[in-house]
């Protein structure tokens, strides 16, 4: 076993791998960027080196600062995580060539998939099945067009050297083919340097799933089962499972047996996942499987075989490193139970998914489940890489158990004054529909804006009235209409929560989370966080009847339209200005319906965070 390793990453994978690393006594070398100074991975490990500033292109991405770092410290091996430099095969030679211990795939197998027509005709040769479609060499549109009729409409438009949903088009219609094509060229051009594109079979009910494979220096080869990866936003996975929903024994040794055999085509050493595309609109079988790509890395989502299966695949990858055998067998690798992985992002999905950044004053995770964290409390996340905060996963005896808890656990995270998807993961995972397994890619597309709280329920009304009044001094409390402290307990009082202003019924049954900071208090409430507090005197005076709602502007930005006037009659969800901020364009709508009132703002007017900038009104309920 090597006796020092370092790791070629960051955040959660870095922390990791360096569990696994120290209870195999084996000394652990982070490497950090400027950015990454003051975060737990740097602390944590043996040994760290700075490798430059906050871009990924200067510091993480640079094979030369990090072979620096590895000679300085004279590690004698290097794991490459997930992202970044992991799946580059001249940075995998380059470890190689420095007398180094490479913790993960061969380079001659990076390049062999990395390519996703050469990997297809690979597959194709090795018999594992493919998508329907064309791979070949001739670029012209005349050709591609005349194969995408011969497939049938819809296709699926894809950059040869794509990845992250990047350089994908779908295409309906023959006519739209050239206008997308080209759309999709100058996306693959500009993000990999490389236009050339394939053309595939559109599934139109795809389910997204993989195998995990693991292959050591002495050709042994084996599966640890498959993982369902439906669950996505733009081709980003949210919440992977293992194993996968409604998948039967004969069809999972099928996709099982082909992922092992791609691994083999290719003489794969290591942690692996090939991917497979399912068309899922008659149940999962065979004939409607077919090979996507092949990951040659460890993936974000290994946690959740890891849970099933009992084993550590971090482990597994340093002993294969070392020379060693695969740790089990084929017959020796089962599955116990079910497990979940929900992925916490630091982004508003309320306001279009916007990413938010800073320090995390508050930051409670979980203790009930597994949690897999890059940052804790009082740790900034930056704008410099992935957003995520953490990976929560949830094992139990069967699928119903793990996603009950999956639920409570993402429901009783707390993170401020960064907003986080926990509220969303939370819905997701206490939905009928996910319950019942009714998943493919599309899901968050059908479900959005069901799955997304925009604005408070009534139970968090309730909750936010009934928490200020406790908090409340025996003095009259002015802004709420009259209340007092002693008065009765059914009285209506007014309250702002998330920026606009509601009537709550005081309800001593109810025991709301909140924490007080500088500017505000905070409520949470199934993953949500509200900041909530009474009127000011300026809303107050912008609203006049029972009902009434004021707008207030989320963010600091630039007023560049209003919609409305005042006295417009408007619905529940009608856009009444928009703001730009971040370079992005930020829709201000009405929430309920009725009546526009004073408009605070007219184009051109820059505006501050929750500067009240509309009313709107309605009657007496």
């Amino acid at each position: 076993m090597m006796e020092s390793l370092l790791i070629a990453n960051r955040g959660e994978i870095a922390r990791r791998i360096i569990r696994t690393a120290k209870l195999l006594g084996i000394r652990t070398i982070a490497v950090y960027s400027e950015a990454d100074a003051g975060l737990p991975f740097a602390s944590e490990a043996d040994e760290a080196i700075a490798i430059g500033p906050p871009a990924a292109r200067e510091s993480y991405l640079s094979q030369q600062r990090i072979l620096e770092a590895a000679r300085k410290t004279g590690t004698a091996a290097i794991h490459p995580g997930y992202g970044f430099l992991s799946e580059n095969a001249e940075f995998a030679e380059a470890v190689e060539s420095a007398g180094i211990l490479w913790v993960g795939a061969p380079p001659a197998a990076i390049r062999a998939m990395g390519l996703k027509d050469a990997a297809k005709e690979l597959m194709q040769a090795a018999g594992v099945p493919v998508t329907p479609g064309y791979l070949g060499p001739d670029q012209r549109e005349e050709r591609l067009s005349a194969e995408a009729d011969a497939i049938g409409y819809p296709v699926l438009i894809k950059a040869v050297a794509g990845g992250g949903g990047k350089g994908m088009r779908r295409v309906d219609r023959p006519q739209d083919f050239a206008e997308l094509l080209a759309s999709c060229r100058r996306e693959a051009a500009a993000s990999f340097g490389d236009d050339r594109v394939l053309i595939e079979r559109y599934i139109a009910n795809p389910r997204h799933i993989e195998v995990q494979v693991f292959a050591d220096k002495l050709g042994n080869c084996v599966h640890l089962f498959e993982r369902d990866c439906s669950l996505q936003r733009r081709h980003q996975k949210v919440i992977e499972e293992a194993p996968a929903p409604g998948l039967d024994t004969a069809t999972r040794a099928v996709i099982c047996d082909a992922a092992v055999k791609a691994a083999r085509a290719v003489n794969y050493v290591g942690a692996g996942t090939i991917e497979f595309i399912a068309d899922a609109s008659g149940g999962l079988n065979p004939d409607r499987i077919w090979f996507m790509e092949m990951n040659t890395r460890l993936q974000v989502e290994h946690p959740v075989t890891e849970a099933i299966t009992g084993e550590d695949l971090v482990l597994w990858q340093l002993k294969v490193a070392s020379g060693e055998p695969l740790p089990k067998s084929q017959d020796e690798i089962v599955v116990n139970g079910w497990a979940f992985e929900a992925r916490l992002y630091a982004e508003n999905p309320a306001a279009g998914y916007l990413p938010s950044t800073g320090r995390l004053d508050h930051l409670k995770l979980p203790k009930t489940v597994r949690v897999d964290s890059g940052v804790d409390e009082g740790d900034e996340i930056t704008a410099f890489y992935d957003p995520m905060i953490a990976k929560i996963i949830a094992h139990g005896p069967n699928r119903e158990a793990a996603l009950s808890k999956l639920a409570a656990a993402c429901a009783d995270v707390e993170v401020w004054p960064v907003r986080s998807n926990a509220g969303l993961l939370a819905r997701i995972a206490a939905d009928p529909d996910f319950h019942a397994a009714r998943i493919d890619t599309g899901f968050l597309d059908r479900h959005g804006e069901s799955l997304v709280a925009t604005e408070p329920d009534e139970t968090v009304i309730d909750s936010a009235a009934t928490a200020l009044a406790k908090s409340a001094s025996d003095e009259p409390w002015s802004a709420l209409t009259g209340f007092r402290v002693a008065g009765p307990s059914d009285r209506r009082v007014r309250v702002r929560v998330g920026g606009h202003l509601y009537w709550g019924r005081l309800r001593p049954d109810l025991e709301a989370k909140t924490i007080e900071t500088d500017e505000t208090t905070v409520l949470f409430d199934a993953g949500n966080a509200w900041p909530i507090g009474l009127p000011v005197a300026s809303e107050v005076e912008a609203s006049h009847g029972v009902g009434d709602g004021a707008i207030l502007s989320p963010m600091p930005g630039l007023v560049i339209s209003v919609d409305v006037a005042e006295g417009d009659p408007v619905a529940k969800g009608d856009r009444l200005l928009t703001v730009e901020a971040m370079k992005m364009e930020h829709s201000l709508r009405a929430p309920f319906d009725g009546i526009v009132g004073k408009l605070q703002v007219s184009p051109g007017i820059r505006v501050s965070e929750n500067q009240l900038v509309a009313s709107v009104m309605k009657g007496e309920d």
